[in-house]
């Protein structure tokens, strides 16, 4: 994919294009584009099952033209029944990543939804959320193709899946993970979504659905309660910004979501990166200023970003203009720093959309890994995160694990406002990319002028993992060229070269609104999206 798609009333954006299709068909109905990323939202629980879900969180940025950006957090936080004591009484000394142990926390992305449509009626909209849902329901209830994405990693990830509580039911039929292209169905998935569009978001937490999940949950053995989820409220919350000095005429100010998500260190990787001077994009200077731009955002990711209530330090403060001057300063331009340090792995679905009135919506949602804890409850047929297997089993620290704490999130939905009039929306999945591919996308358009379609189609790196492998290797597409490489292993960076247009590098998406209402859209090739307007 090249070629920039361009409309004129309204866009949107997902990594798989019946997602696009359902919110496209919002717009063209009337609604707004936080109708259309709900729309989305749900259909994607459904279609990409492997990658977002109702059993998930969610994190919004929603602007509205000439206002300030609005973030809305839907972080589940960890059960009252989620102890140390817990884990260490069944004899672990971290929490696991699959089963029911490690469905800890609430799922609090269907919260999101609530607040945001209520946030949408102030600013006009109309549509009642069981509109919302329907595109869902269809899929859900009549079947969908099954993409190659799921295939793989179904039968990737299988060893630490199939004995998870209702997972085999669910995702795989005759037993076997699910051909590309065959149909798969998921009635129960889909019963659920619709009494969420006959109940309301709140139903989900304080409702007669609240007590079928709550049930559900008890019958897996997960710590998660009726009374964790009836606590739960999601809520606004002031987004994070810094301004760039060169990006595009006069600049622009970048927005990304507070902690506990690592919007912090996307936001620090493109001001440091700013700092340093680079004149043009896909050479040595570029790649590896980006990279180590990284390593600087990330020591302070995970020295300080967790739970809020329970960090050491403010966010904000490491986006202070002297802050980010001695992180630039930290970096040797020849030399790569070495690189040893732990990442942290997840699987997310990004999605975007413009409307003709100019309200734009970052959101992201995710179960963290493939799947999941991969625990299916058996009435609902939600398949719940396993978020909270981030969490240590050590008494401080803002990511210790206590009751009612939020766990470290890799989510992080970006938007951007340039002085010359230009907004734009953009976002990945890929847990330890996220901000890695933010930073590919965003500076090759905004700072070189690249195409908004070419930016996420061009090849890319990634330093440490994604998709719950370990490695602190810097990946690179092969597309690179092979001097540029060699340059980069000379800096002593460890590369190690992925295929062409893997997964493992994240599926982005982004749109553009112009001055002129001229709007431009980029999907990932990686992924099965669309970018779609009319």
């Amino acid at each position: 994919m090249l070629n920039t798609p361009r409309s004129r009333r309204s866009m949107v954006t997902a990594p798989h294009h019946l997602a696009s299709e359902a919110g496209l068909r919002v717009l063209r109905e009337g609604g707004n584009a936080v109708e259309a990323t709900v729309a989305m939202a749900a259909a994607l629980t459904v279609v990409y099952p492997h990658m977002t879900g109702i059993g998930g969180d969610g994190f919004w940025l929603i602007a509205a033209p000439g206002k300030e950006p609005v973030a809305i957090e839907a972080c589940g936080r960890a059960a009252a029944a989620a102890t140390i004591d817990l884990y260490r009484g069944k004899g672990f000394d971290a929490i696991p990543w699959r089963g029911p142990l490690a469905a800890n926390t609430v799922a609090a992305t269907v919260s999101g939804w609530g607040e945001a449509l209520k946030l949408s009626n102030e600013l006009g909209g109309r549509l009642p959320l069981s509109r919302l849902v329907e595109e869902a329901v269809w899929h859900g209830e009549t079947g969908f193709a099954v993409t190659a994405s799921q295939q793989e990693l179904t039968t990737e990830k299988l060893p630490g899946l199939k004995d998870a509580p209702g997972f085999a039911a669910a995702f795989l039929p005759g037993g076997q993970p699910p051909r590309e292209g065959s149909i798969l169905k998921l009635p129960a998935l889909a019963a659920t979504l619709k009494a969420i569009g006959t109940e309301g978001a709140e139903g989900f937490y304080r409702g007669a659905l609240a007590q079928k999940i709550a049930a559900d949950l008890a019958t897996i053995g997960s710590p998660v309660a009726a009374g964790d989820l009836a606590r739960h409220q999601a809520r606004r919350v002031a987004p994070l910004s810094v301004g760039l000095r060169n990006a595009g005429a006069g600049g622009a100010t970048l927005y990304n979501f507070p902690p506990p998500t690592q919007g912090l260190s996307s936001l620090m990787i493109l001001a440091i990166f700013d700092r340093l001077g680079v004149t043009e994009a896909e050479d040595f200077d570029y790649l590896h200023g980006l990279v180590e731009a990284t390593k600087q955002a990330f020591l302070v990711r995970d020295r300080i970003v967790g739970d809020p209530d329970s960090m050491p330090e403010r966010a904000e403060d490491w986006l202070q203009a002297d802050r980010l001057d001695q992180l630039a300063a930290n970096i040797d331009r020849r030399k790569a720093l070495p690189w040893p340090q732990p990442a942290e792995a997840g699987d997310t679905t990004w999605m975007g959309a413009i409307d003709g009135s100019g309200l734009m919506v970052s959101f992201i949602q995710s179960i963290y890994f493939e799947f999941g804890s991969g625990c299916v409850l058996p009435e609902t047929g939600i398949n719940w995160q396993n978020r909270g297997a981030s969490f240590l089993l050590q008494e401080d620290g803002p990511r210790a694990l206590a009751p009612g704490r939020m766990p470290f999130h890799t989510l992080n939905p970006a938007m951007a406002r340039f002085a010359d009039g230009r907004a734009m929306v953009y976002g990945t999945m890929g847990g330890e990319g996220q901000p890695q591919t933010q930073s590919a996308v965003f500076s090759r358009y905004a700072m070189f002028g690249q195409k908004l379609q070419a930016a996420a189609t061009a090849p890319r790196w990634l330093l440490g993992k994604t998709w719950g492998e370990g490695s602190v290797t810097l990946k690179l597409e092969s597309r690179f060229d092979p001097a540029l490489v060699a340059a980069l292993q000379a800096a002593g960076h460890t590369v190690e070269m992925l295929p062409d247009f893997t997964s493992t590098m994240g599926h982005a998406g982004a749109i553009v609104r112009h001055t002129d209402g001229v709007l431009e859209g980029a999907t990932d090739p990686r992924s099965d999206g669309a970018a779609a307007g009319f």
